[in-house]
């Protein structure tokens, strides 16, 4: 059972305590019988429909078009993930994707596109996917090279690829970041929506990794798309991504510190019921040594994915820097709070099966996506130069 003492901090209201609870026993009750990890694609989909008909995924997109309010509150997306994430990172994935695949068209779309993109997602009857990184750009947006030219006087033909995209192959629509030529470097990226359906694109690549989820790399060959599928105005595709990503990029966090608080959890057990040297594990100094460092990580990553949140939805207009250090302060204790709870387990770490071993492999890439560690460490260090 996780430790709910965080809830009794400032950051949440009455109504965040309810959904915690709301949403935990939903996953109690059931994840299980929706995941299989031998059919990826087909327990996102259902996981999906599960966190639609459960009324979880109204958090992840604004009222009217399917959502609980006008605005994201960005503490409940955390809540959300992080609960998800202590139960299983398949569940944290389909809703995590929910809301970053239509963060743009959340944030900045029109009412057409609102009101057609957004209401499936929030019910769990269509996929969203964010297309952003390309084989030689990933952490630099600006070297981006997939490119959309004027079809006429309504639509634009996309000519490139995407790779690494979480939901490829399986989602409806993705939000695809173009050059469209308006000036160099970030200022010439637009953003289009286009339909799984549409003339032109392709899956080329589904890929494999180490915690299973659908990815895949996406091709457009002179893809056609109408222009009323483009998210705010030409050329405002790199703000549109980095103010998304300023959203998200805390909710990253989140799901870090489902992790570090159940591998915890696991480790506490452990250390109880294994007998060594004569008494538990637990009676050992150098064991209580590493669940204090444990602890200690879990708590400094909560109390910074959880400022952030609550900054954001206090009204601040950016929290750059306040989602960079919580992404890769939480990334980086989980990392450790994982590892030590392997190591805590002994051969029992790493067989394969047990969980443990499951949030070994999940939390490692939760240090590279949405903006390595190394890529946080910069926007930490140029931001505070900047304020200085």
């Amino acid at each position: 059972m996780a430790d709910t003492r965080f809830l009794d901090w400032p950051f949440f209201t009455p109504d965040h305590r309810a959904l915690h609870a709301e949403v935990a026993a939903f996953a109690a009750e059931a994840l299980a019988g929706l995941i299989d990890h031998r059919d990826v694609d087909g327990a996102c989909r259902r996981l999906v429909a599960a966190l639609g008909d459960a009324g979880i995924l109204r958090h992840a997109v604004i009222a009217p078009h399917g959502g609980n309010a006008a605005r994201l509150d960005l503490r409940a997306l955390c809540l959300i993930r992080e609960t998800l994430a202590y139960h299983a990172g398949l569940a944290d994935f389909a809703f995590a994707m929910q809301g970053l695949g239509t963060g743009p068209i959340t944030l900045f779309g029109t009412e057409d596109q609102k009101r057609r993109y957004l209401p499936p997602v929030a019910a769990g009857k269509a996929l969203a996917a964010f297309a952003l990184t390309e084989p030689e750009a990933g952490s630099d947006v600006a070297a981006l090279v997939t490119s959309a030219e004027p079809d006429g006087p309504d639509h634009v033909r996309l000519t490139g690829e995407k790779t690494w995209i979480s939901n490829g192959g399986i989602a409806d629509h993705y939000v695809v970041f173009c050059r469209t030529g308006e000036a160099p470097g970030t200022k010439g990226i637009s953003a289009f929506v286009v339909d799984a359906g549409a003339p032109g694109f392709t899956i080329a690549e589904r890929l494999e990794t180490i915690a299973p989820h659908p990815l895949a790399r996406l091709a457009f060959d002179a893809c056609r798309v109408p222009v009323a599928n483009r998210i705010g105005g030409p050329g405002e595709g790199f703000k549109i991504a980095m103010a998304t990503l300023d959203v998200f990029r805390s909710t990253v966090g989140a799901a870090a510190l489902g992790f570090a608080r159940r591998a915890l959890d696991e480790t506490l057990g452990r250390v109880t019921r294994r007998q060594l040297f004569g008494g538990p594990m637990a009676d050992l100094q150098m064991v209580q040594g590493t669940i204090a460092d444990m602890v200690a990580d879990v708590e400094a990553a909560a109390l910074m994915v959880y400022r952030a949140a609550w900054t954001k939805d206090a009204g601040a207009a950016r929290i750059t820097r306040e989602a960079a250090l919580a992404k890769l302060v939480a990334t980086e204790a989980a990392q450790r709070v994982v590892d030590a709870a392997v190591q805590l387990h002994g051969g029992d770490g790493v067989r394969t099966g047990s969980k443990v071993e499951e949030l070994y492999r999940d939390v490692r890439a939760l240090r590279i996506y949405e903006g390595a560690s190394e890529v946080q460490k910069v926007i930490i260090a140029r931001q505070t130069l900047a304020e200085g």
